[in-house]
């Protein structure tokens, strides 16, 4: 315990004589939090439509005020040229173009429909689908409006109405920030925790300090341990601060058990240190080491539901998905802060994380190669 006593001491020394990892640890968090959440956002706003109104009618400029009244909505150009509107969308000022045909209000007054034509910009697919649904909401809701106007009065005391009251559990105000903040915590801890580690072994290679260690009698356990207990620490650190931020800024606390949250984060934190190490032991450069760490760390970030749903990947992805840790360690995140699940339903997902944790820590201490 003695020898592990004093190459931990090392360890942090090491780790304090670089300036920058300090600041890192206070400050990253800090940053990540003010930035990121109002930055990576997949909420579609601010759509560019042009209205091609042949109508020029009431309810024609019914309908374009009230697409215009929207947030979603940027109101480009009224036009009643088509061609004009298709060279705006060719040249990007314009998402999504509206057709109101010229027979708009005789067909709503006498046929009590009409047939208006909806053309969208597919390029960004995301923008291009949503979008058009946002604006197929619009012209729904504006002709539920119109059904009571247009229609007799004895029909409609007649008609059946149906009106349905949605209820939004977990994230009432569908702020996809708040959706998001445990997934940035997880990737903070993850970059932190999983680059770092990488480096340092590489490092005592490059420098040739690891060769005096070769020739002492410590174990292999005791030097890998000594390598990850300071990342230990500073991933509860970096935790903790997260947690702090993101109460104070955003209001969000963990609806769920804080003793859950810590325990999770402690499993996933000795597991993705360890994936570090094994990194770096296999690693004779540190160019080598940050090219395989940051090709492992994009597959992992990407390929765990943290911007989009596991369940919306093909079947392959999905299987890498499972095995990956920061898939479960973000489901016990979201879990946690937002659903309040108990200690039991986060068994599953912990379970994963411990056994990726136990393979990773043996891998790092078998493929340390001491050499005297």
């Amino acid at each position: 315990m003695k020898t592990l006593k004093y190459l931990v001491e090392k360890e942090f020394k090491q780790i304090l004589r670089n300036p920058m990892i300090p600041k890192m640890i206070v400050f990253y968090p800090i940053l990540v939090l003010l930035i990121f959440p109002w930055a990576i956002n997949f909420e579609v706003k601010n759509i560019k439509v042009n209205i091609v109104d042949q109508s020029r009618s009431p309810y024609s400029q019914r309908l374009t005020n009230k697409i215009n009244a929207s947030a979603y909505f940027i109101l480009n150009d009224v036009t009643d040229s088509y061609e004009s509107s298709m060279k705006d969308m060719e040249n990007d000022r314009c998402d999504i173009i509206l057709v109101i045909p010229p027979s708009f209000d005789e067909s709503l007054v006498k046929e009590q429909k009409a047939e208006i034509s909806l053309v969208a910009n597919a390029v960004n697919t995301n923008q291009g689908l949503l979008g058009s649904n946002y604006l197929t909401e619009i012209i729904n809701d504006f002709a539920s409006d119109l059904r009571y106007e247009i229609k007799p009065v004895l029909k409609v005391q007649q008609a059946q109405s149906l009106e349905i009251v949605p209820r939004y559990r977990y994230n009432e105000t569908l702020d996809y920030k708040t959706f998001m903040l445990p997934a940035f915590i997880v990737l903070m801890i993850t970059l932190i925790c999983g680059i770092l580690p990488s480096l340092n072994v590489v490092l005592e290679k490059e420098i040739g300090t690891i060769h005096q260690i070769n020739t002492t009698p410590v174990t292999k356990l005791n030097f890998i341990l000594a390598k990850v207990i300071p990342y230990w620490i500073i991933g509860i650190i970096i935790l903790t601060i997260s947690i702090f931020m993101v109460w104070i800024i955003y209001g969000l606390f963990p609806s769920g058990s804080i003793l859950a949250l810590y325990l999770s984060s402690i499993i996933f934190i000795v597991g993705v240190t360890a994936l570090g190490i094994v990194i770096s032991n296999y690693s004779d450069t540190l160019q080598q080491s940050m090219f395989i760490v940051l090709f492992f760390i994009l597959i992992i970030i990407l390929l765990s539901g943290m911007f989009t749903p596991v369940s919306s990947m093909p079947v392959w992805a999905q299987t890498i998905a499972y095995i990956n840790p920061l898939t479960h360690f973000i489901e016990i995140m979201r879990l946690i802060y937002l659903k309040a699940n108990s200690f039991i339903d986060l068994l599953r997902p912990m379970a994963i994380l411990l056994a990726f944790a136990a393979v990773f820590n043996g891998w790092a201490v078998l493929s340390y190669k001491k050499s005297n």
